[in-house]
Order: structure tokens, then C-alpha cells, then sequence
């Protein structure tokens, strides 16, 4: 056998703490005022984008990362990819984000499937899903968790 044919590549996500806000994400207000500088405000009402927020036990944010950019109405998740980068950057919970060009605020039933599928990941990881946010094109969101949307999932940890 080869020696190279046996190599595995190793996949890095690079951790250099810098510190985004300077306080922790306590309420949808707090993680919306974030969110708004992730979403390109020349394409919030063009196209979907779904970004993901990164936290420590404290709700500190560790990282922010626009993982998916979809078309006018949708965008694909692989929701594989969120949970390679929380586990391999020890992120003890997560905040999940995305636009509606429409401006509706209201989630979708593919919202909510999407979302009730990250919690159950969620559950297994043993990450705290904090909300789910959704943002408008203009300057107003949603929050799955201030709605009563998150917890009406059915599952542990409600």
C-alpha cells in the first residue's frame, strides 16, 4: 500500500479570540444588534443568508460565520457544517440566524422543520440552542425563542 494513499487531511477552523461586543448574548435585542452588521444590506432583500453565531458557556461570542447564501426565497442549510465548526471550536452554544428579502417575519414550515432538526442536534452535542433569529430588509426580525416557537419543539431541554 501506498504511505500517501493512507493520509487523512485534517480540516482546521483557526481560533484567534478577538472580542466582538462586550457583553453577553442575553436577550433576541442583543444578538439582533450583532446580526444586523452580518447581513450585506445591499442584498438583505435579494437573497437569503444564513449565519450562525458561535458562543462560550457565558454567552460570549466566540465567533460569527455566514455559513450559507441561498437564492430569493431560500437558501440550503447542511446543518453537518454548524456542528463541525461548534465542535471543533468547543462552543457550548449556538444562535442560528437568516433573512427574509420578503421582509415577512413570519417562519416558514421549512423554518421550523430546519429548526426543530438543529435543536435535535443540538441535543445530542449537548449545545444550547439559543434562538432562532429572522431578519427583514427592514431593520425588524423574529425571534423562534420570544414567540414561544423554540420551546414548543417537541424534545428534551424544552
Amino acid at each position: 500500500m501506498d504511505k500517501s494513499s493512507s493520509v487523512v487531511e485534517e480540516i482546521r477552523v483557526i481560533y484567534k479570540p478577538t472580542k466582538i461586543g462586550n457583553k453577553p448574548i442575553v436577550t433576541s435585542i442583543d444578538a439582533y444588534e450583532i446580526l444586523r452588521y452580518y447581513f450585506d444590506p445591499n442584498t438583505i432583500a435579494l437573497q437569503e443568508s444564513f449565519v450562525v453565531i458561535f458562543l462560550n458557556n457565558q454567552n460570549f461570542v466566540k465567533g460569527i460565520h455566514r455559513l450559507f447564501v441561498g437564492g430569493i426565497a431560500s437558501t440550503i442549510v447542511d446543518i453537518r457544517l454548524i456542528f463541525s465548526i461548534a465542535l471543533k471550536s468547543a462552543t457550548t452554544s449556538i444562535l442560528v440566524s437568516h433573512n427574509h428579502p420578503s421582509g415577512t417575519l413570519k417562519p416558514s414550515q421549512q423554518d421550523l422543520a430546519l429548526t426543530k432538526r438543529i435543536r435535535e442536534g443540538c441535543q445530542i452535542f449537548e449545545i444550547n440552542l439559543v434562538d432562532h433569529l429572522i431578519l427583514s430588509p427592514y431593520g425588524n426580525f423574529y425571534s423562534m425563542a420570544d414567540e414561544g416557537d423554540l420551546y414548543s419543539m417537541a424534545g428534551p431541554n424544552t
